[in-house]
């Protein structure tokens, strides 16, 4: 997975049956919001790994980047 080449139908998904439709990481009931809100915080990237292992450092990377061009795109 290129964060280059990912999409966000890539990362994540909603369900209503899972965390009440919150977006989540596919395959996870890991929030991208938490995820995210946990990265604000100061949390670093390894320590997020250590509490949403389910997310893999490859994905993780790859969310973060996605975010940082959704945010070039709007400027």
């Amino acid at each position: 997975m290129s964060g280059a080449d990912v999409t966000e139908k890539d990362l994540f998904e909603s369900n209503p049956d899972i965390v009440s439709g919150a977006l989540v990481f596919k395959g996870t009931r890991i929030p991208v919001e938490a995820f995210f809100e946990n990265l604000a915080a100061g949390l670093s990237l390894d320590e997020l790994l250590r509490n949403y292992p389910a997310v893999g450092r490859e994905r993780a990377e790859a969310a973060i980047m996605l975010a940082a061009k959704k945010f070039r795109a709007a400027a």
